[in-house]
């Protein structure tokens, strides 16, 4: 029964990678991108962790935490440059 819930988790995530790539290449607007490759952290990170909670091992959680701040990090930078013109002040 589990088996059947991931198979069907991870097609919901995919369907909604694919739906995140297709307003990242055609969003009308450059804040429209940004939320779009934040959302893809997102989703990349849940499904990193659904993949370590189905082969039962906690070590995917850490690279999920590390793509997360890497996520934050770079999502930050880009709305700072769009803002002000430079990154480092």
């Amino acid at each position: 029964m589990l088996d059947t819930v991931f198979l069907i988790v991870y097609a919901m995530i995919a369907i909604s990678l694919l739906l995140n790539l297709w307003r990242l290449i055609a969003g009308p607007s450059v804040p429209d991108r940004i939320l779009a490759l934040d959302t893809m952290f997102i989703n990349t990170i849940a499904l990193i962790i659904l993949y370590g909670m189905s082969m039962d091992t906690g070590l995917y959680f850490e690279a999920a935490l590390l793509i997360a701040m890497l996520g934050f990090v770079s999502t930050v930078a880009v709305c700072k440059y769009l803002l002000r013109g430079d990154i480092i002040e």
